[in-house]
């Protein structure tokens, strides 16, 4: 199968062969025409099978039929949960419409808006943002959609998942209804799916590879050490292997420091990603790491859903993430289009719950390795593959409501204040002795007042 058969015009073609593209990838295949045809989508791949194309390509085959984009309008919206993968979306959007007049844009915070702005002001046809800095453009009437075709949720298991929710339905409701509705990702849970579900309308669901699985180009494995061993670990399989090109993933921002500057000390250069980072200090690191000035790039699971190496041959988990779904995300980082890559995991007693739950997502049993020289004191417990399905989360029970509700609930009907408003709402404490003070500080409040009418 060829590009040409799925309904793409010249202009697309000849940017796609100077792409390098010969066919399409299997979720391409699935998707281009589904997307062309104008129905809703759910599609799930793995990570580095060609997703981005997958949208990208039939929204500019459409858009390309209709008319002009007016003033801070925008005629299709992707929202990513990261500013790397961003960046990488309106590049690839960038390079194929090339050849023909749709213009391409990418907001995102971390840098200053007013250059956003401007670019906004001449409208934009494909918008790529995140979901914060687009409620800022928003909010500042720099930016409108009466003119909305499309809506793509790239990396939609993360953008809807908790921490993104209250943005993602900030921007729905001021949406048009009517549009087309793209969700991408490389993973999707229950939960995920049935919220998805009530976005999108009737959708075309395309999996291309079972979910939640890991691509057959990665060579997996895992060293069974100590917490405090794994750092002169990593050090030694670098220098060992001479790996010219890692990628490092740490836990938290804080350890991502740490472990960067340690690596420094060891004679490696190496740079850490993250949240806290500034955008430029971001993506000075990131190219460094891929023109081969840094060796090893040390990033929390922000970096996880964006970066784009081509034959990054390495990626080790310094600390297993506390969601056995970003194990995917973050291995899916070598391996990517067919070719060869490795990713290895140091593991300590302290992280066999996560280890548990990745190798029971991912249905396989991860090879165990124990390096002479780093052995564990406190060794982790045999894995037992477990295929049972994971129970679903307790959705949160809702918050009581607060403010005027409260204070009616405390109020007597003639306007005096009950007594838990009079303690300022402070509970009635159940130790007996706090009852007797309270009993005897109304003891003696009673005898004042007995004895002032007294001499009354």
């Amino acid at each position: 199968m060829s590009f040409s058969t799925l309904g793409l015009s010249a202009p697309l073609l000849k940017a796609i062969e100077e792409q390098g593209y010969s066919e399409p990838t299997p979720i391409q295949a699935q998707s281009i025409p589904v997307v062309i045809q104008g129905k809703d989508i759910m599609a799930a791949a793995q990570t580095g099978t060609g997703k981005t194309a997958s949208f990208v390509l039939p929204i500019l085959e459409n858009l390309s039929n209709g008319p002009k984009v007016k003033s801070n309008q925008v005629r299709a919206l992707v929202l990513t949960p990261t500013r790397e993968l961003a960046a990488q979306v309106q590049d690839n959007a960038h390079q194929y419409s090339r050849h023909t007049r749709l213009n391409t844009q990418v907001v995102f915070g971390g840098v200053k808006i007013n250059p956003q702005m401007m670019a906004l002001r001449k409208g934009v046809d494909i918008l790529v943002a995140t979901p914060g800095r687009l409620l800022d453009l928003f909010q500042q009437k720099a930016v409108r959609f009466d003119q909305l075709e499309v809506l793509v949720l790239d990396e939609a298991d993360r953008m809807l998942d908790m921490g993104f929710i209250r943005d993602i339905k900030k921007i729905l409701a001021v949406l048009p209804k009517k549009r087309q509705n793209l969700l991408f990702s490389a993973t999707f849970s229950d939960e995920i799916r049935e919220l998805a579900k009530g976005l999108v309308s009737d959708p075309v669901e395309v999996s291309v590879s079972p979910r939640n699985t890991t691509a057959e180009t990665v060579k997996q494995s895992i060293y069974i050490t100590d917490k405090r061993k794994k750092a002169p670990l990593l050090v030694s399989l670098i220098k060992q292997h001479n790996w010219k090109q890692v990628l490092i993933f740490a836990r938290t921002k804080h350890g991502a420091n740490r472990l960067s500057a340690h690596l420094e000390k060891q004679g490696i250069t190496s740079a850490p990603i993250h949240g806290n980072k500034s955008q430029g200090a971001r993506t000075k690191a990131l190219a460094g790491f891929k023109n081969g000035e840094i060796q090893a790039l040390v990033a929390t699971d922000i970096a996880a859903r964006g970066i784009d190496i081509a034959h990054l041959p390495f990626v080790v988990n310094f600390d297993l993430p506390h969601v056995a779904e970003d194990y995917v995300h973050r291995i899916g980082r070598t391996g990517r289009a067919g070719a060869v890559g490795e990713a290895v995991s140091l593991v300590c007693n302290d992280e066999t719950k996560e280890l548990f739950a990745i190798e029971r997502l991912t249905k396989a049993l991860l090879p165990r390795i124990e390096h002479p020289d780093f052995t564990a004191v406190n060794p982790v417990p045999e894995s037992r593959l477990d295929n049972r399905a994971a129970k679903a989360k307790k959705p949160k029970k809702p918050k009581k409501p607060m403010g005027n509700s409260t204070a009616k609930k405390d109020e007597h009907n003639d306007g005096q204040r009950s007594g838990a408003a009079r303690r300022g709402n402070k509970p009635i404490s159940k130790n007996p002795r706090h009852k007797r003070v309270r009993k005897a500080g109304g003891d003696k409040q009673g005898n004042a007042q007995a004895s002032a009418k007294t001499h009354n």
